[in-house]
């Protein structure tokens, strides 16, 4: 039979015996293998081992939710006998020895990891272009970037590597790749799923989450993914009822545009956002603006956190548990050259200012204040939401840029992310969705729309995603030549 075209899909054909795991993993390894696009940075070893052992569970007559399905997860996301090496040459030679409790919930429901995705280092980078082992290349345009930091994983499902795909978002780094790629990009809220065995770069805002062509997939993952953790003091015990939405869900909600959105954005971000907003309007739903003043000062709050908790996070590389080892005359030089040697420059950088923004005299002139800004952006998301179940803004307000564009100068690279890191800040959820193309110099690039929900209400985003599929308002076109 023909490859199915969902992890949905995969998980009945292979539940029907349509299929075996073997030949679905041998398959995804092949392309992986094929790909150009330097999308993963290993391959599991362990991967053929793993699908025979849940075809066994398969033909015991055991119901998986996840049968057979291949997985690629990103390279902060711990998985036993494998390198994590969060795209750092500090930890290029790291064997994890236990696997995240996301894969874990994964692997157990009958999923089979392929392999670990390319990212931005530390999950430092907003382009998958400061990656150690090299830059992922956009399938719509291999000059381009695919966003980041989850650019890996977002090419491995736009590219048809798997259909489904893990990152994490600190600041948009699921939602802001899948937009420049073409596909459904899910930050969950805070705590709703574990982040034990997630690689910390800042702990209050770091999130795993599902990358996906459907939003069926998008229900499958995160109905296994999602509920509390022992092992994770964040958890958030609330049980997923995820489902994929019809039209109905539509009917009757109230969508409320972020105003401070709507400025900045290219032609073809822009039409997108009129576009979705005309579908919601003739499903049903109600369409209004709001307003959210602090939104302006998102950017600042959100590096003004992110880089403090990544300087303490990152203090425990320094060659003397962890991974690589430059051997000085002494203790302090060994973990001086260490450091220098193992972190890349976009790294550095970030330890370096969040160090000096923790500093003593400027903790409460920056980390303080910073907090305090980022408590007000909550209460006026949670303004919002008493006039509106969904807020509605583009995920980005530009299609990829061509590589090497925004290198030279880190503050363009970090506005990249002016629409989604104000949704960590307050903890929420928020869903990228694929909603139509740009013509930039003669290439077509995807563009997508960021939904955002109350906290705990993740549920809302894949049902209404599952709506906009069925009006046709989502764009889920495959990249030429995948």
């Amino acid at each position: 039979m023909s490859r199915p075209a969902s992890a949905a899909a995969t998980v009945r054909a292979v539940l029907a015996r349509d299929v075996t795991t073997d030949q679905l993993v041998r398959e995804a390894l092949e392309r992986a293998s094929a790909s150009d696009l330097n999308a993963l940075v290993s391959l599991n070893d362990h991967a053929l081992e793993q699908a025979a052992s849940v075809q066994k569970r398969v033909e015991a007559g055991e119901p998986l939710p996840l049968a057979g399905v291949p997985l690629v997860i990103k390279d902060n996301i711990n998985l036993a006998g494998t390198r994590t090496t969060c795209g750092s040459r500090i930890l290029e030679t790291y064997v994890s020895p236990y696997t995240a409790t996301a894969a874990q919930k994964l692997l157990d429901a009958g999923a089979v990891v392929i392999g670990k995705a390319n990212m931005d280092e530390f999950a430092m980078g907003s382009s998958t272009e400061s990656s150690a082992f090299g830059p992922t290349l956009n399938p719509w345009d291999r000059a381009r970037v695919p966003g980041g930091s989850s650019g890996g994983s977002a090419v491995a499902v736009a590219a048809n590597i798997t259909s489904v795909a893990l990152g994490s978002d600190t600041g948009g780094s699921v939602r802001q790749p899948a937009a420049l790629t073409g596909v459904y990009g899910l930050k969950p809220t805070y705590g709703r799923v574990s982040r034990y065995g997630l690689v910390a770069y800042a702990s209050s805002l770091d999130q795993i989450g599902p990358f996906a062509r459907t939003a069926e997939d998008l229900a499958l993952l995160m109905n296994v993914m999602a509920g509390p953790d022992p092992l994770d003091a964040t958890s958030l015990s609330a049980p997923p009822q995820f489902r994929a939405g019809t039209p109905d869900d539509l009917r009757g909600l109230r969508v409320g545009v972020i105003r401070e959105s709507l400025a900045g954005n290219t032609p073809g971000v822009e039409q997108a956002l009129q576009g979705t907003i005309v579908a919601l309007k003739d499903a049903g739903a109600t369409v209004g603006e709001v307003s959210i003043p602090e939104l302006k000062y998102a950017i600042a709050a959100y590096y003004l956190i992110a880089m403090p908790e990544a300087s303490s996070n990152l203090a425990r590389y320094d060659g003397m548990v962890y991974g690589q080892r430059v051997q000085g005359s002494d203790l302090l030089e060994s973990m001086t050259l260490t450091r220098e040697q193992g972190f890349g420059r976009e790294v550095q950088r970030r330890i370096m200012i969040g160090t000096y923004a923790l500093s003593s005299g400027y903790y409460d002139a920056y980390y303080s204040k910073a907090m305090k800004v980022r408590r007000l952006i909550a209460d006026e998301f949670g303004a919002a939401f008493g006039q509106y179940d969904v807020l509605l803004t583009p995920t980005s307000p530009f299609p990829a840029f061509r590589r090497g564009e925004k290198t030279s100068d880190p503050l363009a690279m970090y506005a990249a992310d002016v629409d989604t890191v104000a949704i960590n800040l307050a903890g929420l959820p928020a869903l990228s969705v694929p909603a139509g193309f740009e013509t930039v110099d003669g290439v077509r690039l995807p563009v997508g729309v960021q939904f955002i929900a109350p906290a705990l209400q993740d549920e809302r985003l894949v049902a209404l995603a599952g709506g906009l599929e069925g009006v046709g308002a989502v764009t889920m076109d495959v990249a030429p030549g995948f």
